[in-house]
């Protein structure tokens, strides 16, 4: 029998994996974009894809970077998403030739939200489980729908009690 919250069959990233991963998502991008292979610019989804964002836009020296702000989440409960920040109309277009950068996509319910906006991005993120993989052009790793990612910016370093026993 399994006593465990869904939340916690945990997927925990440190910075350093988090690190690699998104390059691993920029050179998987590197010499897609549509114009001679190169992109336009990037849209970070606020506030996960912030750091991915920054690590590809690096690797790809992509100099114009924005950002959309969607709510989806409260703590770990899911809702309906809502845009409370959009990138710069003139840079972005209908997205033609922009990268909008996540750290994960869930149920697809925020990527939904973010494609209506703009339907010709190219959507990547370095996290997919399998209900929002259809939103998804580009990704890296692939984990269980009933996997929770702790990511390195809402974790914190602290004693853990063994599994078995006390010490």
């Amino acid at each position: 029998m399994n006593d465990r919250l869904p939340h916690e069959k945990g997927f925990h990233v440190s910075w350093d994996q988090i690190h690699r991963d998104s390059r691993a998502l920029a050179w998987r991008l590197d010499g897609h974009g549509p114009d001679n292979g190169a992109w336009k610019a990037v849209v970070a989804i606020t506030r996960g894809g912030m750091a991915p964002a920054m690590i590809v836009s690096r690797e790809l020296d992509i100099r114009h970077v924005d950002t959309i702000s969607v709510k989806s989440y409260n703590h770990q409960e899911q809702s309906e998403p809502r845009v409370i920040k959009t990138p710069d109309i003139e840079l972005v277009g209908d997205g033609t030739g922009v990268l909008i950068i996540d750290d994960l996509v869930d149920t697809g319910k925020t990527l939904e939200v973010v494609r209506a906006l703009m339907p010709n991005a190219h959507v990547a993120t370095v996290y997919a489980k399998p209900k929002g993989r259809p939103m998804v052009d580009t990704f890296i790793t692939e984990v269980s729908q009933d996997t929770w990612i702790f990511f390195p910016w809402d974790m914190a370093l602290q004693y853990v009690e063994p599994y078995r026993g006390t010490d």
